[in-house]
């Protein structure tokens, strides 16, 4: 199941709401999340709902072995098992492949289907067997709360990666406050608004570009602004309605988008976007592999592990790869002597980033190198491509207003300016009217697009 979904919005979130605010003890609404949860993540594959039942109870297991007797080897075991399912059921098939193309063999390669939210649930559980071994939390004796922070169905399948020490208060303790309720909702709607209005409507055109049989330089470029667009609106539009939700219930998620699009470097870039799995990295893998404590060559090594598992960690497939180290690549530059240079050139330093980060995403929608190759081969002109086509201008001219809402909608001027209405003794009497029936409208036309059985795909699906 998905938010941008008639069955979640008009079924399954009102019986949950109901349900939960029925309850006065943070043990009964709980206890309500965690039903309603298991059945949001058994609704699309009822099968491997036991595997994410399995992997809280083995977590959670381990957490009170690590904490009763601190050995090592109980770590090693969690962080074999966790790792060891997210590989074979992430990763086999990869494996196998590669195996064949560089020895000849003919293994027959499985079709494992792979569970929605597995790399994010994973990772969350990674996060606290850590944690408790290095004492920073303690062990949750309780398995229905620990089942809680794993199953949670508003982050469960596309995150933000939640970490157990900020949310293990919040299990015990916790307020909806109607300023909360009221905020949540808020940003349930807009988030909604984002992905079923822009990210939708973008993926169109993609889905377009990638049946043509008149590639272009002008329709390649638009795919690769399209795709920049879309996957901001579909992932931080998830995001806004997790964060949403999560106010809803009395929690409180961290952030996961902060308008990456205006940053003026590939490592400010990285300091905007999915915050949550880049703070995981950072202080999961990074760290401990040295960080900035190291000699620049081994700090350079470590930048170079870190950024090729973040590419495996969104896909099973060397575009994956190579759209991580492509990142590295650029990182490190910026660390020996890039970012200098680029602070002092303010409009070239935005223009340098918003290129590469095109040329990245191409690389990550790919299906596999070589498509990668072939798309941004148009883009610059490879293989005599024409410059435009009739075609190509159409669709530049039926999406020019979405392209335009979208940018804009990407930068911080419309909350500065909903912010400056908000301050004034006039308009914010208006707007705190006119907001709510902003919002309702807006539900009103997402549902008629829903209901009219829209375009509704989930990118993170497939991590």
């Amino acid at each position: 199941m998905v938010f941008s979904n008639l069955i979640f919005l008009y079924l399954f979130l009102p019986l949950c709401l109901a349900a939960y605010f029925l309850c006065r003890s943070v043990p009964a609404k709980n206890a309500v999340l965690i039903v309603f949860s298991l059945i949001f993540y058994a609704w699309g594959e009822p099968v491997y709902l036991f595997l994410m039942i399995a992997a809280a109870a083995v977590n959670w297991g381990f957490g009170l072995l690590i904490e009763k007797r601190h050995k090592r080897v109980f770590l090693v075991l969690a962080l074999v098992l966790d790792l060891g399912c997210l590989a074979v059921f992430k990763y086999t098939g990869f494996v196998v492949e590669n195996l064949n193309a560089l020895f000849g063999a003919s293994i027959p390669v499985p079709v494992i289907a792979l569970p929605i939210g597995i790399s994010f649930y994973t990772f969350q559980a990674l996060s606290y067997t850590v944690d408790v071994w290095r004492g920073d939390v303690p062990a949750q004796r309780s398995f229905a709360k620990f089942l809680l922070y794993i199953s949670l169905f508003p982050q469960l399948i596309a995150g933000p990666i939640v970490r157990y020490a900020d949310i293990e208060p919040q299990l015990k303790e916790r307020r909806s406050t109607p300023a909360m309720i009221a905020a949540g909702a808020q940003r349930f709607v807009l988030g909604l608004g984002k992905k079923v209005l822009i990210a939708n409507v973008l993926y169109q055109l993609i889905t377009v570009y990638k049946a043509t049989t008149q590639p272009s330089v002008l329709y390649s470029w638009m795919y690769a602004a399209a795709y920049m667009l879309h996957i901001y609106f579909d992932f931080s539009g998830y995001s806004d309605m997790a964060i949403g939700l999560g106010k809803i219930f009395g929690f409180t998620f961290a952030e996961n988008f902060n308008y990456p699009y205006i940053s003026r470097s590939v490592t400010e870039f990285w300091r905007r976007w999915h915050m949550s799995l880049g703070s995981w990295f950072r202080d999961y893998v990074y760290i401990p592999m040295g960080g900035n404590r190291v000699a620049p060559a081994r700090r350079y090594l470590n930048i170079l592990v870190v950024w090729m598992l973040t590419g495996l960690w969104h896909g099973a497939d060397w575009n994956f790869v190579l759209w991580g180290l492509f990142f590295a690549v650029f990182l490190i530059l910026e660390k020996g002597f890039l970012l200098k240079p680029l602070q002092k050139l303010p409009v070239l330093s935005h223009l340098y980033t918003l290129l590469l980060v095109a040329v990245s995403f191409v690389i990550f929608d790919s299906a596999g190198l070589s498509e990668a190759a072939a798309h941004l081969g148009r883009m610059f002109g490879a293989g005599g491509v024409p410059l435009a086509t009739g075609e190509a201008l159409y669709y530049l001219g039926s999406y020019a207003v979405t392209f335009i809402i979208a940018i804009i909608g990407a930068t911080p001027y419309p909350t500065r300016w909903m912010n400056r209405l908000s301050e004034g003794p006039k308009t914010g009497r208006v707007l705190a009217v006119a907001a709510p029936v902003a919002l309702m409208a807006l539900l009103a036309v997402v549902t008629a697009y829903l209901v009219d059985g829209s375009f509704n795909p989930f990118l993170y699906f497939r991590f």
